[in-house]
């Protein structure tokens, strides 16, 4: 382990430096609590500090409340050395935080026995600290997993009612308008019927990807259900988020996947829906969907494969 001793008197900070390194552990020298604080910001994984409790300038009490207040992500096991006559002392250091304490004049075998309980104290408290990163990132990755559709892996219906919550208030903050593009896979269930569940499967994953391939950076992306898809476009008016949507229509027919249950061409194909929200329209997000599936279903009776925004065709 390594330890760092803090002691003003030479004599003893020596003795205590002979008798660590005799028990195979590294050892860092400190003259006064300042000092020994010093080391302890720069000097990473200290391990035990063995501290006098009186020292000129910044005392064992006040050097233990720094090491506590600086944080429990690795965790340093404290330990005051003190004269017999001064164990009045002692309470006064367990409640700044220190672990234990060993008397002067120093007893060898005393030393080992604090050593090795500081050990098992710290080797637990890395323990713990692994146990809550990983379940900190099993959070995290709970968290993630819960709002993402396992089949496509974009957003699912839960994330997409969370982000369409503070929708309104982004537009009305930053001031812009946004869009929402809302993609039906073409014949879909025709699809589903002809070649089976599996190769359905496969379309909507590779309509996912041609999705997610298409997102500007801030744009997000869901699983509408079953063949639909929601893509939200911040910062785009219904200009720009045509040419977007023809670009992605564009790569869904040039991926050329048979269909041949279906009326020309014979190939999987999408319709999309666009609709537009501006600030200081008194619109909800429900609102905006319901215009680009309004849009959407337009596009389905102008015969498929096509863009449509407020009715209009932009193919």
């Amino acid at each position: 382990m390594r330890v760092l001793i803090a002691e003003d008197d030479a004599l003893t900070r020596h003795i205590l430096q002979r008798a660590v390194k005799s028990l195979g552990h590294e050892c860092l020298l400190a003259k006064d609590g300042a000092e020994a604080w010093r080391m302890h910001e720069s000097e990473p994984y200290i391990d035990i500090i063995i501290s006098d409790r009186m020292m000129p300038g910044m005392d064992g009490i006040e050097l233990c409340r720094r090491v506590r207040k600086a944080g429990e992500d690795w965790y340093t096991f404290f330990i005051f050395i003190t004269s017999l006559g001064e164990k009045g002392d002692l309470i006064d250091g367990l409640k700044a935080g220190a672990d234990d304490y060993l008397t002067k004049p120093l007893d060898h075998e005393q030393l080992q026995a604090k050593l090795l309980a500081a050990s098992r104290v710290t080797s637990l408290h890395r323990r713990l600290n692994e146990q809550n990163e990983e379940l900190e990132k099993l959070n995290v990755e709970l968290f993630a997993t819960s709002r993402r559709d396992p089949l496509t892996m974009l957003g699912n219906r839960l994330r997409m009612r969370e982000d369409l919550e503070t929708l309104a208030s982004r537009i009305e903050r930053y001031e812009h308008s946004v869009c929402a593009m809302l993609c039906d896979i073409d014949y879909f269930k025709a699809y589903n019927d002809n070649y089976g569940h599996v190769a359905g499967d496969d379309v909507l994953k590779k309509t996912a990807e041609a999705i997610s391939d298409n997102l500007r950076k801030g744009d997000a992306a869901y699983r509408y259900g079953g063949e639909e898809f929601l893509v939200i476009l911040p910062e785009q008016n219904v200009r720009s988020a045509a040419a977007a949507a023809e670009r992605l229509r564009g790569r869904i027919e040039a991926m050329r996947i048979p269909h041949t249950d279906r009326e020309q061409p014979e190939i999987i194909t999408i319709s999309i829906g666009l609709a537009e929200l501006r600030p200081g329209e008194k619109r909800s997000a429900e609102n905006l969907l319901k215009e680009a599936d309004k849009a959407l279903y337009e596009a389905k009776e102008n015969g498929r494969n096509r863009v449509e925004v407020n009715g209009a065709c932009h193919r």
